[in-house]
């Protein structure tokens, strides 16, 4: 099976344009593939001296009969045998006016043949070895039976591809040539394969100034031989790669398409993806793609395939479209007869926004209409690079589809080309626009694929928008109102993913999301898949924490530009800009239909039966509605406090030893962070269901303490542990006058909790004034007498951190690390790892500057060992 998409046969006219010249002298030797001894080799030269004018007597007639053959045009059919190599895509030069001439190999003679194999000996002069490689290139390119011919005499491989050391460029080019037509036949892949010719091709390939010829005879031969899976990984090495890679920028495009339809076939085998990636083989082939006028057919068709073979893999896809490709699924050329294109009377952006006319007179001739640039004032309207890129996107795929040219090359359907393929890469404009537009068609395999491909795309906040400004949102969020389960599905991962930036998300809840994802999640049948999709978006819609950020923060995430939609006027209420302040109306209008008993049952159900992620969702959302109803009486009222309950006892963490035992560390650490992210959310709800005095009367207090005080004590990750401190203090000081317990739980908040965290700080910061607080606030802690402190500061390895802030900070850094080391030097057990810490150079230097704090610092020096 070709790995390339080709004609299995390939009819190509070849001649014959060098002639053999007429007063050639043939001097030969046996076919031995090494050099014989030395004695035999005088003798035989010797031999030879005396022999040579009867040899040029012997052969004269019979070479002037095959000169005079060969001086007549020749026209060969190139087969390849069924399987034919794909290195015919690079055809010999044809003459239009030579005759065809059909050739069987018996009109040569096998003798004519033999004399040519016999001249590559090894012994014989390097002139008569370049002729006889010549000849036996060009009679080769006859097709199938002049290569078995050429194949019938043992040895003429290797002969063949010893003479790929040659330091002659016609000999190096001939017998690449021949090599290459032989391997275009399957039956003599392995043979090639195991003369070591790619060994020495790599070798030939390697020298320095070789000719574009010798290049692309050679790498065709490589593109035959990689046809063959088992070749594959013995082409696809350290040394041929670099060479493959840099001959995409060859001057020469037949060498650039043979080292592309090489790089093609080593991507069909998945255990080349990894080397070939990492060797830069990703953008090379982009830009083919990329730009219409980067090379040749051929090449952008090889370029395409080895991609399409990449992105089968989730993480080299991510890198294929960070360099500006999208894949983009195929879906008949026949799906888009459904398209009907949108007519306004007024042209609007292709993510629905209206463009303000400026003339209340319309044009005599309708220009007004057509020519958006003449009514658009620059100061109300900014069509940024975004905007205009989805103009642009939008009307080419729209022409294309109304003149039913799309998915076509060349005539031919797209989908025919790329037999088995069911994706194609196209350049973000017209990807991005391609995928809108399937979503408006009627076919929902394709509306499906559309969907599941955006989602895959959207990697980044530049894609992201992109997506948004093209008119993505609203249609998928219409989709979500299929019937069709799998369309549904198909269209809330996208919507997910896309909800990541703050400006997209806000774009789908002005498209009026709520009431699907509402009635989504009313469903009894739900599956887990579509619910965990679902939560993702209302958590993210209804993030309790978003509007406070969206007061300090004016950007979307990742790092992208600032602004979502800066061109909208604020004068146009009815369009979202990403302005919080704008949309609130229709927030307050969208959002209370989460007001609603059963939804909130259902939140509570997935508190006490589901996965830590969803759990920590369910949380989210809950505190919104909390946060909504000042009464809290519609979450009260559905036994919120046993789901609480399920949700801060967390199996993982009450694993015992016995109970790890076999579990993966990466896995159970993965686990234990899902639980702390739950029970964080969870406090963080219930710090907020604190504030009511009727949930506050009902609930049991000291069990939520004692669950706190232990997950507090747990090893989930810091950062969770936040909330559940302040859940625990407001927790302690509702539960009356006891003073040893809410000194208890203060104390217990200061040593799970806040030491770990300053802790974390002094060695995490990239700020010296952050380390510098953090070191007071430590030392304010152990000055106060709090039980273990010294031991939990030691524990949490801050002696290090502390030793650098006592030589680089200020001085009053410098006097509270002194005070903390000191403290820590009281229990022997630190003095080790104080030592180890390099704090004696620094007390050291200290106490001989006479800086103000020298005196604490020679107390200290005589406490540590020295």
């Amino acid at each position: 099976m070709l790995g390339s998409a080709v004609p299995a046969t390939l009819s190509v006219k070849l001649c014959l344009f060098q002639r053999l010249p007429t007063n050639a002298h043939f001097e030969f030797s046996g076919v031995e593939a090494t050099k014989p001894p030395a004695r035999r080799r005088r003798h035989h030269n010797h031999h030879h001296q005396h022999q040579n004018h009867h040899l040029h007597i012997r052969y004269h007639h019979k070479l002037n009969n095959l000169k005079s053959l060969f001086g007549r045009a020749v026209i060969a059919r190139a087969t390849n045998d069924g399987g034919g190599g794909v290195g015919s895509f690079s055809q010999q030069p044809t003459s239009p006016d030579v005759e065809e001439v059909n050739i069987s190999s018996s009109s040569l003679g096998d003798g004519y043949v033999s004399l040519f194999v016999r001249m590559l000996g090894l012994d014989n002069d390097p002139l008569d070895r370049e002729q006889a490689i010549v000849a036996l290139w060009k009679y080769s390119l006859g097709g199938k039976k002049y290569i078995d011919a050429i194949m019938q005499f043992p040895g003429s491989i290797n002969l063949t591809v010893n003479l790929l050391r040659s330091e002659s460029t016609s000999t190096c080019e001939a017998a690449a040539g021949l090599l290459r037509s032989i391997s275009m036949v399957n039956l003599y892949k392995d043979l090639v394969a195991e003369s070591g010719a790619i060994e020495e091709i790599t070798g030939l390939l390697n020298r320095p100034s070789l000719i574009s010829e010798v290049k692309e005879q050679s790498l065709c031969t490589l593109w035959n031989l990689s046809v063959d899976e088992k070749l594959r990984v013995k082409i696809a090495n350290i040394d041929i790669l670099p060479i493959l890679v840099k001959s995409l920028d060859d001057e020469d495009i037949k060498v650039k398409e043979a080292a592309g339809g090489v790089l093609s076939n080593l991507a069909l085998s998945q255990v080349n993806h990894k080397i070939m990636v990492e060797e830069g083989v990703i953008p090379k082939l982009v830009k083919f793609l990329k730009n219409d006028d980067e090379g040749s057919k051929v090449i952008r068709k090889v370029a395409r395939n080895a991609l399409l073979e990449l992105s089968k893999d989730d993480y080299y896809r991510i890198l294929i479209i960070e360099e500006g490709l999208l894949p983009v699924p195929l879906i008949g050329a026949a799906a888009y007869k459904s398209f009907r294109p949108g007519l306004h009377s007024w042209p609007r952006l292709p993510d629905g926004t209206e463009i303000e006319r400026t003339s209340k007179t319309p044009s005599r001739f309708g220009a007004s209409e057509l020519l958006l640039g003449l009514n658009v004032d620059d100061k109300i309207v900014n069509i940024d690079e975004v905007k205009m890129n989805a103009i642009v996107g939008r009307t080419q795929q729209q022409f294309l589809a109304r003149i039913g040219a799309i998915e076509t090359e060349d005539g031919k359907k797209e989908s025919e080309l790329l037999s088995g393929q069911q994706l194609t890469l196209l350049p973000w404009v017209d990807g991005v626009a391609r995928l809108v537009l399937i979503l408006e068609l009627q076919d929902e395999s394709a509306l499906s694929r559309a969907a599941e491909s955006i989602a895959d795309a959207s990697i980044n906040e530049d894609m992201r928008f992109a997506f948004k400004e093209a008119g993505a949102v609203k249609h998928l969020v219409r989709l979500l109102e299929y019937n069709n389960h799998a369309v549904k599905l198909s269209a809330i991962r996208p919507l997910e993913r896309l909800s990541v930036s703050n400006g997209v998300c806000q774009a789908i809840e002005a498209e009026g999301v709520m009431d699907p994802l509402i009635d989504t999640l009313r469903c009894p049948d739900i599956s887990d898949n579509l619910m965990e999709k679902t939560l993702d978006i209302l958590a993210r819609i209804l993030d309790p924490s978003k509007e406070m950020r969206s007061k300090f923060y004016d950007g979307p995430v990742n790092g992208s530009n600032k602004g979502l939609d800066e061109a909208r006027n604020s004068n146009r209420p009815r369009e979202n800009n990403g302005d919080m302040t704008e949309i609130d109306i229709p927030k307050t209008n969208t959002r209370k239909s989460v007001l609603d008993s059963a939804v909130i049952a259902c939140l509570v159900e997935i508190l006490k039966t589901s996965a830590p992620n969803l759990q920590r969702k369910a949380a989210s959302i809950l505190e919104f509605i909390a946060i909504t109803d000042p009464t809290m009486d519609m979450v009260i009222s559905v036994a919120i406090e046993s789901a609480l309950d399920t949700v801060f006892q967390q199996k993982v963490l009450k694993d015992t030893d016995s109970d790890l035992e076999g579990k993966e560390p990466e896995k159970y650490a993965l686990e234990v962070e899902e639980a702390g992210l739950a029970i964080s959310a969870a406090s963080r709800l219930l710090t907020k269901l604190l504030d009511s005095e009727q949930f506050c009367r009902n609930i049991n207090s000291r069990h939520f303490m004692k669950l706190l005080r232990d997950i507090l004590k747990s090893s989930i990750p810091l950062n969770c542990k936040d909330w559940v401190a302040a859940c625990l203090v407001k927790l302690g000081s509702l539960s009356g006058p006891k003073p040893n317990l809410k000194e208890s739980i203060n104390v217990e908040v200061t040593l799970y909790e806040t030491i770990p965290r300053l802790i974390r700080q002094l060695k995490t910061s990239s700020s010296l004034q952050a380390k510098e607080a953090a070191v007071v606030e430590l030392n304010r802690i152990i000055s106060e007498g709090v039980i273990d402190s010294t031991r939990a500061v030691a524990s949490e390895g801050g002696i290090s951190p502390l030793v650098k802030l006592i030589e680089e900070g200020s001085d009053r850094a410098v006097e509270a690390g002194l005070a903390i080391l000191y403290n820590l030097s009281m229990d022997s057990e630190n003095h080790l790892e104080i030592v180890a810490a390099g704090a004696v150079p620094v007390l050291r230097r200290i106490v001989l500057s006479q800086r103000p704090q020298w005196t604490r610092a020679l107390h200290l020096l005589r406490t540590l060992p020295t």
